[in-house]
């Protein structure tokens, strides 16, 4: 069969790695790819939210299955075009996406079905947000309302800081129409975990468990980014836990958004935190994560497509989905000025050097060809990942492996490792 993976950075080359092991899969095609994907893949010219141009391209070349990646695609209704086409594609309807789509859809839903949330409010004023924030105090959580690149959630440790992001997100625009509307909400202690399942809209088959670094530079400090790195699984979330999230969070959800008329089908993500209360949601994402599906997938036995074909399908019960042991770890490597402004075109060299170490995918993300040599493409240029016993062996590999790769302005973090 043909498959179109639809996207171009670390998590579809993830996507496209993963279904290249498929028995069942003929040729692999990824709009628009990356310098990476394009060893596997045959990279197409079109833009992951060029939703018309990628149905026209999938009923001309009769791809028998499309998986998107990002979420503008999602959101805007890319599942829509492709079911009126009668073409087969993974994931959520433009309906169904709003979860992550609209940050007050989601807050509004989980409240109305008790699903366990932190405190929060909406404002479309920021005058009026800046009133709530200074009677509520700090420390506060304050969010644009639309899709903004993993970017547009703010933690203010200070009530300075919060008024400064309401000014950020609802003043100068930030990032744009996102910021229409801002969702204010009580800050949660604890650590976070990221859960993403598989789903029919009936059937839920958990993933192992995540832990995303979203913080720019070492011990969480610095600004958000849309991830430094991830591991999986992770050693403080037990078989208990595991089990209380995703029969108090995860299948609620699904069963909510099938009795407002928007039935789910694809990946759900679900970001937590592990609070003293129990787990909590700090946001839904309608998709793979990124990076985490770079730390998660590589640990899947089962055959994606199988599983992506049974969630099309509606029997998903049918799947089984089986796991590895051991342990992954991800490390991003970013250009210099990330998540700000940066240069790119920088030459790379050593990714196949560190390829040859066992156990490690060199994972591409910002890429391009240039002349011949694979250059900096964008701010996440590369996400270095490795499967080992233990999270002592993996950790190791991982950084021996980084320690290879060189590029003018290298960044990464040090500390992407259960501690």
């Amino acid at each position: 069969m043909k498959v179109l993976v639809v996207g171009g950075g670390g998590r579809e080359h993830a996507l496209v790695w993963k279904i290249a092991q498929s028995t069942k899969v003929s040729e692999i095609y990824c709009a628009p790819g990356n310098a990476g994907i394009a060893k596997l893949a045959k990279c197409v010219n079109i833009g992951a939210e060029d939703i018309n141009a990628l149905a026209d391209f999938a009923e001309r070349e009769r791809i028998d299955l499309t998986v998107v990646g990002p979420e503008a695609p999602l959101c805007a209704g890319i599942v829509d075009e492709f079911q009126k086409r009668g073409l087969r594609i993974f994931g959520p309807t433009k309906a169904a996406a709003e979860i992550e789509g609209s940050k007050v859809f989601c807050r509004q839903l989980l409240a109305k079905w008790g699903v366990p949330s932190p405190k929060f409010a909406v404002f479309d004023n920021p005058e009026e947000a800046k009133s709530y924030i200074r009677q509520q105090g700090a420390p506060i959580v304050v969010k644009a309302e639309g899709l903004a690149a993993g970017k547009g959630s703010i933690v203010c440790l200070t009530l300075d800081e919060a008024i400064n992001a309401i000014d950020r997100i609802m003043v100068d625009r930030e990032f744009g129409d996102a910021g229409k509307r801002v969702v204010v909400e009580e800050f949660l202690e604890g650590r976070e975990a990221s859960v993403m399942v598989f789903t029919d809209g009936k059937t839920v088959k958990p993933m192992l468990p995540s832990r995303d670094h979203k913080r720019l530079l070492d011990n969480d400090q610095g600004p958000n980014t849309g991830g430094m790195g991830a591991y999986c699984p992770v050693p403080d979330i037990d078989a208990a836990l595991y089990d209380q999230i995703v029969e108090t969070i995860m299948k609620p959800t699904i069963a909510a958004l099938a009795a407002e008329g928007r039935p789910y089908k694809g990946v759900l993500y679900g970001g937590l935190m592990l609070t003293k209360e129990g787990p909590k949601v700090l946001e839904f994402n309608c998709r793979f994560g990124d990076p985490e599906t770079q730390a998660v997938l590589p640990l899947l036995k089962t055959d994606l497509v199988e599983i992506c074909e049974a969630v099309i399908d509606e029997r998903l019960h049918e799947v089984e989905t089986q796991w590895s042991d051991g342990a992954c770890i991800c490390v991003v490597m970013a250009s210099a000025g990330y998540p700000g402004a940066y240069e790119k075109g920088k030459v790379i060299t050593g990714i196949d050097d560190a390829e040859r170490e066992e156990g490690i995918i060199v994972f591409h993300a910002g890429t391009a060809q240039k002349d011949g040599q694979i250059v900096t493409s964008g701010g996440r240029v590369l996400g270095v990942t490795a499967v080992g016993n233990d999270f002592t062996d993996t950790a190791e590999k991982v950084y021996r492996a980084v320690s290879k790769i060189h590029f003018d302005g290298a960044h990464y973090r040090r500390d992407i490792f259960p501690r």
